[in-house]
Protein backbone atom coordinates (compact mmCIF):
# COMPACT_ATOMS: atom_id res chain seq x y z
CA UNK A 1 0.00 0.00 0.00
CA UNK A 2 0.72 4.28 0.14
CA UNK A 3 1.50 6.73 -2.20
CA UNK A 4 4.44 5.71 -5.37
CA UNK A 5 6.39 8.79 -3.19
CA UNK A 6 6.56 7.08 -0.28
CA UNK A 7 7.42 3.99 -1.93
CA UNK A 8 10.21 5.67 -3.91
CA UNK A 9 11.82 6.77 -0.52
CA UNK A 10 13.21 3.12 -0.36
CA UNK A 11 15.08 4.47 -3.64
CA UNK A 12 16.92 6.67 -2.14
CA UNK A 13 21.10 5.96 -1.50
CA UNK A 14 22.54 4.98 1.64
CA UNK A 15 24.86 8.19 1.76
CA UNK A 16 26.17 10.91 4.16
CA UNK A 17 22.69 12.48 4.71
CA UNK A 18 21.75 9.78 7.16
CA UNK A 19 23.25 9.64 10.91
CA UNK A 20 24.04 6.15 11.66
CA UNK A 21 23.80 4.37 8.66
CA UNK A 22 26.76 1.77 8.18
CA UNK A 23 29.03 2.95 5.65
CA UNK A 24 30.25 -0.58 4.14
CA UNK A 25 26.24 0.00 2.88
CA UNK A 26 27.34 3.36 1.28
CA UNK A 27 30.62 1.98 -0.07
CA UNK A 28 28.51 -0.89 -2.03
CA UNK A 29 26.06 1.66 -3.34
CA UNK A 30 22.81 -0.08 -1.66
CA UNK A 31 19.64 1.97 -1.59
CA UNK A 32 17.42 2.21 1.87
CA UNK A 33 15.58 -0.49 0.84
CA UNK A 34 18.09 -2.56 -0.13
CA UNK A 35 19.75 -1.96 3.45
CA UNK A 36 16.20 -2.56 5.10
CA UNK A 37 16.14 -6.13 3.08
CA UNK A 38 19.10 -7.59 4.63
CA UNK A 39 17.76 -7.25 7.94
CA UNK A 40 21.24 -6.25 9.76
CA UNK A 41 21.15 -6.36 13.33
CA UNK A 42 21.23 -2.74 14.66
CA UNK A 43 24.74 -4.27 17.00
CA UNK A 44 27.01 -5.93 15.08
CA UNK A 45 25.59 -4.90 11.33
CA UNK A 46 27.55 -2.10 10.69
CA UNK A 47 25.78 0.72 11.84
CA UNK A 48 27.38 3.32 13.42
CA UNK A 49 26.93 5.76 16.72
CA UNK A 50 24.90 7.70 17.37
CA UNK A 51 21.91 6.30 15.99
CA UNK A 52 18.38 7.01 16.51
CA UNK A 53 15.89 3.96 16.42
CA UNK A 54 11.93 3.00 16.74
CA UNK A 55 11.37 -0.13 18.29
CA UNK A 56 8.75 -2.00 16.04
CA UNK A 57 6.49 -3.36 18.35
CA UNK A 58 6.13 -0.30 20.27
CA UNK A 59 5.41 1.97 17.60
CA UNK A 60 2.59 -0.85 16.05
CA UNK A 61 1.40 -0.56 19.53
CA UNK A 62 0.96 2.82 19.82
CA UNK A 63 -0.48 3.26 16.49
CA UNK A 64 -3.27 0.41 16.94
CA UNK A 65 -4.04 1.57 20.52
CA UNK A 66 -5.10 5.22 19.54
CA UNK A 67 -6.89 4.14 16.39
CA UNK A 68 -9.03 1.51 18.97
CA UNK A 69 -9.51 4.51 20.91
CA UNK A 70 -11.11 6.49 18.27
CA UNK A 71 -12.79 4.04 17.00
CA UNK A 72 -14.35 2.94 20.42
CA UNK A 73 -15.53 6.70 21.13
CA UNK A 74 -16.75 7.46 17.69
CA UNK A 75 -13.99 9.82 16.42
CA UNK A 76 -12.89 11.20 13.54
CA UNK A 77 -9.33 11.24 13.38
CA UNK A 78 -6.58 13.84 11.77
CA UNK A 79 -3.27 12.67 13.70
CA UNK A 80 -0.75 15.74 13.95
CA UNK A 81 1.58 15.33 11.73
CA UNK A 82 4.11 18.08 12.61
CA UNK A 83 5.10 15.57 15.59
CA UNK A 84 7.46 12.77 12.97
CA UNK A 85 6.83 14.82 9.27
CA UNK A 86 7.37 10.81 8.56
CA UNK A 87 5.04 10.32 5.15
CA UNK A 88 5.39 6.06 6.16
CA UNK A 89 3.73 7.07 9.41
CA UNK A 90 1.32 9.09 7.92
CA UNK A 91 -0.05 6.19 5.51
CA UNK A 92 0.23 3.73 8.39
CA UNK A 93 -1.89 6.03 10.64
CA UNK A 94 -4.63 6.25 7.13
CA UNK A 95 -4.50 2.77 6.96
CA UNK A 96 -5.32 2.32 10.66
CA UNK A 97 -8.76 4.62 10.29
CA UNK A 98 -7.50 8.49 10.20
CA UNK A 99 -9.04 11.07 7.88
CA UNK A 100 -6.17 13.05 7.28
CA UNK A 101 -3.34 14.60 8.80
CA UNK A 102 -3.01 17.78 10.80
CA UNK A 103 -0.25 20.13 10.08
CA UNK A 104 1.06 23.52 11.95
CA UNK A 105 2.98 25.10 8.83
CA UNK A 106 2.47 25.53 4.75
CA UNK A 107 5.35 23.67 4.25
CA UNK A 108 3.95 20.90 6.73
CA UNK A 109 1.12 20.48 4.45
CA UNK A 110 2.77 21.07 1.15
CA UNK A 111 5.14 17.61 2.76
CA UNK A 112 1.82 15.86 2.99
CA UNK A 113 0.53 16.49 -0.33
CA UNK A 114 3.85 15.26 -2.35
CA UNK A 115 3.49 12.54 -0.94
CA UNK A 116 -0.37 11.92 -1.66
CA UNK A 117 -2.21 13.17 1.93
CA UNK A 118 -5.87 14.16 0.75
CA UNK A 119 -7.22 15.76 3.52
CA UNK A 120 -5.22 18.52 5.86
CA UNK A 121 -5.96 20.41 8.78
CA UNK A 122 -3.84 23.09 9.30
CA UNK A 123 -3.96 24.33 13.03
CA UNK A 124 -3.27 27.59 12.59
CA UNK A 125 -4.56 30.70 11.30
CA UNK A 126 -2.97 31.11 7.92
CA UNK A 127 -2.17 34.40 6.60
CA UNK A 128 0.35 34.26 4.33
CA UNK A 129 -0.52 35.19 0.83
CA UNK A 130 1.73 33.26 -1.32
CA UNK A 131 0.90 29.64 0.83
CA UNK A 132 -3.18 31.04 0.81
CA UNK A 133 -2.19 30.86 -3.26
CA UNK A 134 -1.00 27.66 -3.01
CA UNK A 135 -4.12 26.01 -1.19
CA UNK A 136 -6.37 27.86 -3.56
CA UNK A 137 -4.63 26.21 -6.80
CA UNK A 138 -4.39 22.88 -4.81
CA UNK A 139 -8.18 22.74 -4.27
CA UNK A 140 -8.97 23.43 -8.15
CA UNK A 141 -6.41 21.17 -9.44
CA UNK A 142 -7.72 17.90 -7.12
CA UNK A 143 -11.86 17.87 -6.62
CA UNK A 144 -10.89 14.72 -3.93
CA UNK A 145 -8.40 17.77 -1.69
CA UNK A 146 -10.05 18.67 1.62
CA UNK A 147 -7.94 21.78 3.73
CA UNK A 148 -9.01 23.21 6.64
CA UNK A 149 -7.44 25.94 8.51
CA UNK A 150 -7.69 28.01 11.69
CA UNK A 151 -8.72 31.75 11.64
CA UNK A 152 -8.68 33.48 15.32
CA UNK A 153 -9.08 37.61 13.85
CA UNK A 154 -11.22 39.71 11.52
CA UNK A 155 -7.82 40.55 10.18
CA UNK A 156 -6.47 37.26 9.36
CA UNK A 157 -10.19 36.64 7.80
CA UNK A 158 -9.58 39.98 5.18
CA UNK A 159 -6.14 39.07 5.03
CA UNK A 160 -7.05 35.48 3.61
CA UNK A 161 -9.82 36.91 1.30
CA UNK A 162 -8.04 39.50 -0.61
CA UNK A 163 -5.16 36.89 -0.68
CA UNK A 164 -7.68 34.36 -2.29
CA UNK A 165 -9.42 36.90 -4.50
CA UNK A 166 -9.86 36.52 -7.91
CA UNK A 167 -8.82 32.12 -7.67
CA UNK A 168 -11.69 30.22 -8.81
CA UNK A 169 -12.74 27.14 -7.35
CA UNK A 170 -13.72 26.22 -3.84
CA UNK A 171 -13.60 27.86 -0.80
CA UNK A 172 -10.97 27.43 1.46
CA UNK A 173 -12.72 26.38 4.48
CA UNK A 174 -11.94 27.46 7.84
CA UNK A 175 -12.91 26.91 11.70
CA UNK A 176 -13.24 29.44 13.96
CA UNK A 177 -9.93 28.40 17.32
CA UNK A 178 -11.62 29.48 20.23
CA UNK A 179 -8.16 30.15 22.74
CA UNK A 180 -7.94 27.71 25.50
CA UNK A 181 -8.16 30.05 28.74
CA UNK A 182 -7.53 33.89 28.93
CA UNK A 183 -3.19 33.10 29.11
CA UNK A 184 -3.07 30.51 26.76
CA UNK A 185 -1.91 30.64 22.99
CA UNK A 186 -3.52 31.74 19.96
CA UNK A 187 -7.20 31.54 19.51
CA UNK A 188 -10.10 33.90 20.47
CA UNK A 189 -10.88 34.58 23.32
CA UNK A 190 -14.81 35.34 23.87
CA UNK A 191 -17.41 34.06 22.48
CA UNK A 192 -18.73 37.03 21.36
CA UNK A 193 -15.43 37.59 19.12
CA UNK A 194 -15.93 34.32 17.81
CA UNK A 195 -19.40 35.29 16.33
CA UNK A 196 -18.12 38.42 15.01
CA UNK A 197 -15.25 36.44 13.12
CA UNK A 198 -17.39 33.75 11.68
CA UNK A 199 -19.88 36.67 10.49
CA UNK A 200 -16.90 38.04 9.00
CA UNK A 201 -15.85 34.49 7.30
CA UNK A 202 -19.63 34.14 5.97
CA UNK A 203 -19.51 37.89 4.39
CA UNK A 204 -16.64 36.74 1.93
CA UNK A 205 -16.87 34.78 -1.15
CA UNK A 206 -13.10 32.89 -0.88
CA UNK A 207 -13.85 30.82 2.82
CA UNK A 208 -16.71 28.59 3.79
CA UNK A 209 -17.18 28.45 7.50
CA UNK A 210 -16.88 24.95 8.44
CA UNK A 211 -17.10 24.73 12.95
CA UNK A 212 -14.81 25.38 15.62
CA UNK A 213 -11.67 24.11 17.05
CA UNK A 214 -9.10 24.49 19.53
CA UNK A 215 -6.04 23.14 22.07
CA UNK A 216 -6.13 22.60 25.51
CA UNK A 217 -2.44 21.49 26.21
CA UNK A 218 -1.67 25.54 26.34
CA UNK A 219 -4.08 26.18 28.88
CA UNK A 220 -2.48 27.35 32.05
CA UNK A 221 -2.80 25.49 34.88
CA UNK A 222 -4.85 22.74 33.38
CA UNK A 223 -6.45 20.22 34.68
CA UNK A 224 -9.44 17.93 34.17
CA UNK A 225 -11.77 19.93 35.31
CA UNK A 226 -10.75 23.28 33.32
CA UNK A 227 -10.68 21.51 30.11
CA UNK A 228 -13.77 20.03 30.58
CA UNK A 229 -14.95 23.54 31.23
CA UNK A 230 -13.55 24.72 28.07
CA UNK A 231 -14.44 21.92 26.07
CA UNK A 232 -18.06 22.52 26.66
CA UNK A 233 -17.67 25.92 25.77
CA UNK A 234 -16.27 24.96 22.39
CA UNK A 235 -19.10 22.27 21.87
CA UNK A 236 -21.62 25.16 22.99
CA UNK A 237 -20.13 27.99 20.73
CA UNK A 238 -20.28 25.17 17.67
CA UNK A 239 -23.94 24.80 18.35
CA UNK A 240 -24.59 28.44 19.02
CA UNK A 241 -23.19 29.13 15.20
CA UNK A 242 -25.52 26.41 14.35
CA UNK A 243 -28.42 28.52 15.37
CA UNK A 244 -27.28 31.57 14.34
CA UNK A 245 -27.80 29.54 11.18
CA UNK A 246 -23.74 30.61 9.69
CA UNK A 247 -23.24 26.84 8.37
CA UNK A 248 -26.51 27.43 6.26
CA UNK A 249 -26.37 27.68 2.33
CA UNK A 250 -22.70 26.78 1.56
CA UNK A 251 -23.09 23.07 1.07
CA UNK A 252 -21.08 22.01 3.87
CA UNK A 253 -20.62 18.06 4.57
CA UNK A 254 -20.31 18.33 7.81
CA UNK A 255 -19.80 20.47 10.73
CA UNK A 256 -16.30 20.17 11.96
CA UNK A 257 -15.71 20.29 16.48
CA UNK A 258 -12.03 19.56 16.91
CA UNK A 259 -9.39 19.70 20.01
CA UNK A 260 -7.37 17.43 21.82
CA UNK A 261 -3.19 16.72 22.18
CA UNK A 262 -1.79 13.76 23.65
CA UNK A 263 -2.42 14.87 27.26
CA UNK A 264 -6.18 14.89 27.11
CA UNK A 265 -7.76 13.33 24.64
CA UNK A 266 -9.66 11.39 27.56
CA UNK A 267 -11.52 13.97 28.29
CA UNK A 268 -12.08 15.48 24.62
CA UNK A 269 -13.87 11.70 23.74
CA UNK A 270 -16.21 12.12 27.14
CA UNK A 271 -17.31 15.60 26.17
CA UNK A 272 -17.23 15.03 22.80
CA UNK A 273 -19.98 11.78 23.20
CA UNK A 274 -22.22 15.00 24.36
CA UNK A 275 -22.31 16.92 21.33
CA UNK A 276 -26.18 17.86 20.71
CA UNK A 277 -27.36 17.11 17.40
CA UNK A 278 -27.02 20.09 14.84
CA UNK A 279 -28.48 20.57 11.46
CA UNK A 280 -25.85 18.88 9.85
CA UNK A 281 -23.65 15.95 10.64
CA UNK A 282 -20.80 16.63 13.39
CA UNK A 283 -16.98 15.37 13.00
CA UNK A 284 -15.96 15.05 16.23
CA UNK A 285 -12.11 15.47 15.04
CA UNK A 286 -9.13 14.38 17.30
CA UNK A 287 -5.95 15.57 16.17
CA UNK A 288 -3.20 13.65 19.04
CA UNK A 289 0.64 13.54 17.31
CA UNK A 290 2.86 12.28 20.50
CA UNK A 291 1.50 9.09 21.50
CA UNK A 292 2.88 7.79 17.89
CA UNK A 293 6.55 7.21 19.68
CA UNK A 294 5.93 7.92 23.10
CA UNK A 295 8.56 9.18 24.87
CA UNK A 296 10.50 8.92 28.20
CA UNK A 297 9.39 11.55 30.98
CA UNK A 298 7.46 14.26 29.60
CA UNK A 299 4.54 12.45 27.85
CA UNK A 300 5.19 9.50 29.44
CA UNK A 301 3.85 11.09 32.61
CA UNK A 302 0.86 13.04 31.11
CA UNK A 303 -0.81 10.60 28.32
CA UNK A 304 -4.72 9.53 29.71
CA UNK A 305 -3.23 5.75 29.00
CA UNK A 306 -1.42 5.88 31.92
CA UNK A 307 -3.76 5.46 34.89
CA UNK A 308 -7.17 6.94 32.97
CA UNK A 309 -7.68 4.62 30.14
CA UNK A 310 -7.08 0.69 30.63
CA UNK A 311 -8.19 -0.48 27.86
CA UNK A 312 -5.19 -0.08 25.25
CA UNK A 313 -2.81 -0.92 27.51
CA UNK A 314 -1.30 2.10 27.34
CA UNK A 315 1.64 3.37 25.21
CA UNK A 316 4.98 2.32 25.02
CA UNK A 317 8.13 4.18 24.42
CA UNK A 318 9.39 3.55 21.06
CA UNK A 319 12.62 5.89 20.64
CA UNK A 320 16.10 4.79 21.84
CA UNK A 321 19.21 6.55 20.91
CA UNK A 322 22.19 4.16 20.88
CA UNK A 323 25.69 6.12 21.66
CA UNK A 324 29.11 5.03 22.85
CA UNK A 325 31.08 5.91 25.76
CA UNK A 326 34.27 7.89 24.41
CA UNK A 327 35.89 9.12 27.83
CA UNK A 328 36.14 7.67 31.34
CA UNK A 329 38.20 10.54 32.84
CA UNK A 330 37.45 9.39 36.73
CA UNK A 331 35.66 6.91 38.21
CA UNK A 332 32.63 9.44 38.35
CA UNK A 333 32.84 10.66 35.33
CA UNK A 334 31.39 9.58 31.63
CA UNK A 335 31.12 10.73 27.96
CA UNK A 336 28.94 9.13 25.42
CA UNK A 337 29.53 10.70 21.65
CA UNK A 338 25.82 12.34 21.54
CA UNK A 339 24.64 15.65 22.51
CA UNK A 340 22.59 18.55 21.11
CA UNK A 341 22.63 17.94 17.99
CA UNK A 342 21.70 14.46 18.54
CA UNK A 343 19.02 14.76 21.63
CA UNK A 344 15.82 16.44 22.24
CA UNK A 345 16.66 18.12 25.58
CA UNK A 346 13.97 20.95 25.70
CA UNK A 347 11.20 19.11 28.26
CA UNK A 348 14.29 17.53 30.23
CA UNK A 349 17.41 15.55 30.33
CA UNK A 350 17.84 12.10 28.51
CA UNK A 351 17.73 8.77 30.90
CA UNK A 352 19.91 6.26 30.95
CA UNK A 353 17.89 3.00 30.03
CA UNK A 354 20.48 0.48 29.10
CA UNK A 355 24.50 -0.59 28.92
CA UNK A 356 25.54 -2.83 26.04
CA UNK A 357 29.35 -4.12 27.31
CA UNK A 358 32.02 -5.87 24.88
CA UNK A 359 30.57 -9.14 25.38
CA UNK A 360 27.21 -7.97 23.71
CA UNK A 361 25.32 -8.39 27.23
CA UNK A 362 22.93 -5.60 27.57
CA UNK A 363 22.11 -4.36 31.39
CA UNK A 364 20.17 -1.95 32.84
CA UNK A 365 21.69 1.89 33.11
CA UNK A 366 21.47 1.93 36.54
CA UNK A 367 23.80 4.10 38.76
CA UNK A 368 24.01 6.10 35.51
CA UNK A 369 22.76 9.86 35.39
CA UNK A 370 23.23 12.17 32.09
CA UNK A 371 23.56 15.65 33.86
CA UNK A 372 24.66 18.02 30.93
CA UNK A 373 24.56 17.93 27.18
CA UNK A 374 27.37 19.76 24.93
CA UNK A 375 26.54 19.76 21.06
CA UNK A 376 28.11 16.26 20.89
CA UNK A 377 28.80 14.85 24.19
CA UNK A 378 26.41 14.13 27.33
CA UNK A 379 27.90 13.85 30.59
CA UNK A 380 27.25 11.16 32.73
CA UNK A 381 27.61 10.61 36.18
CA UNK A 382 28.51 7.28 37.73
CA UNK A 383 27.86 5.89 40.85
CA UNK A 384 30.86 4.07 42.70
CA UNK A 385 31.22 0.86 41.61
CA UNK A 386 29.33 1.33 38.23
CA UNK A 387 31.06 -1.05 35.40
CA UNK A 388 30.86 1.60 32.32
CA UNK A 389 33.61 1.22 29.77
CA UNK A 390 35.13 3.26 27.08
CA UNK A 391 33.73 1.46 23.88
CA UNK A 392 30.20 0.32 25.95
CA UNK A 393 27.57 1.28 23.93
CA UNK A 394 24.43 3.30 26.20
CA UNK A 395 21.12 3.66 25.21
CA UNK A 396 19.45 6.69 26.24
CA UNK A 397 15.56 7.81 26.47
CA UNK A 398 14.37 10.93 25.65
CA UNK A 399 11.19 13.54 25.90
CA UNK A 400 9.02 15.46 23.82
CA UNK A 401 9.06 13.15 20.37
CA UNK A 402 8.13 16.73 17.99
CA UNK A 403 11.79 17.66 18.97
CA UNK A 404 13.38 13.75 18.60
CA UNK A 405 12.23 13.46 15.48
CA UNK A 406 13.00 16.50 14.39
CA UNK A 407 17.27 15.43 14.72
CA UNK A 408 16.83 12.50 12.38
CA UNK A 409 16.19 12.22 9.08
CA UNK A 410 16.39 8.71 9.22
CA UNK A 411 15.60 5.92 11.64
CA UNK A 412 15.94 2.15 11.36
CA UNK A 413 12.81 0.42 12.79
CA UNK A 414 14.21 -2.37 14.78
CA UNK A 415 12.72 -5.84 16.24
CA UNK A 416 13.66 -7.04 19.66
CA UNK A 417 16.05 -9.15 18.51
CA UNK A 418 17.81 -6.08 16.62
CA UNK A 419 17.00 -7.17 13.83
CA UNK A 420 16.30 -3.33 11.30
CA UNK A 421 13.48 -4.32 9.41
CA UNK A 422 12.54 -0.21 7.94
CA UNK A 423 13.76 3.13 7.66
CA UNK A 424 11.52 5.89 8.62
CA UNK A 425 12.13 8.95 6.76
CA UNK A 426 11.67 12.36 8.07
CA UNK A 427 11.02 15.94 6.60
CA UNK A 428 11.70 18.85 8.81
Amino acid sequence: MGSEATRRLADEPVDHRFKGLPPDAQAAGLTVGQLAAERRNLHDGGFTTPVLTLDAEALEHNLSALAAFCDRHGLGFAPHGKTCMAPQLFERQIELGALGITVAMPHQARVCRAFGIEKIFLANELVDAPALRWVAAELAADPDFRFVCYVDSVRGVELMDAALRGHTGRRVDVVVELGAGEEGRTGVRTEAECHEIAAAVVATDTLRLSGVAGYEATMPGADAATVRAWMERLVALAADFDKSGLFAGRDLPEIIVSAGGSEWFDVVADVFSAVPELSLPVLKLLRSGAYLSHDHGWYSGLTPFKDRIPEEGGLRPAFRLWTQVVSRPTPGQAFVNAGKRDIAYDLGLPQVLAVRGADGRERPGTGITVTKLSDQHAWLETEEGTALEVGDRVALGMAHPCTIFEKWPLIPVVEPDGTVTDCIRTFF
